[in-house]
């Protein structure tokens, strides 16, 4: 199974939280990754998107279907993160379109074995994939993409 965490944009400071808009550059940076993934998902791609403004505003540069999930908002547990994207058995790929640290820690909890937080920049992607050898099954990193280096 494919698990591609993207980081929102960059969004507006203020409260409250889930009200939060990207900023001009934020579009931008949604823009920049969106057709960077486009090029790159499997057509049959879940995704799966915070309820929070900035997140769905950065899901919406993709320009394909998503299904909200209160369960991937801001403050997530990282294993309720990694439950609603059907880790490690789903049958297709997920995009999980979520938050700082949440997606940093399950990504640090498939990477480390433990909830070691990782830091991925404002609308970055960790693109992890799960594979079996020897009976035993391991997290192994597919892409790590950033905007700046768009």
């Amino acid at each position: 199974m494919d698990l591609i965490l993207w980081r929102h944009a960059e969004a507006e400071d203020g409260m409250p939280d889930l009200g939060r808009a990207l900023t001009a550059k934020g579009r931008k940076q949604a823009e920049r990754m969106a057709a960077w993934l486009r090029e790159r998902l499997p057509k049959e791609t879940r995704i799966l998107v915070s309820p929070a403004k900035r997140a769905l505003q950065t899901a919406a540069a993709l320009g394909l279907e998503y299904t909200v999930v209160d369960g991937i908002a801001p403050g997530a547990d990282p294993a309720a993160l990694l439950a609603a994207a059907g880790w490690p058995d789903a049958s297709a790929p997920v995009l999980l379109v979520g938050h700082q640290p949440t997606l940093g820690l399950a990504a640090g909890l498939l990477l480390c074995g433990e909830e070691r937080e990782l830091g991925i920049k404002k609308g970055g992607v960790v693109w992890l994939t799960n594979r079996v050898r020897g009976g035993a099954s391991g997290t192994v990193i597919k892409a790590v993409m950033t905007v700046e280096m768009l």
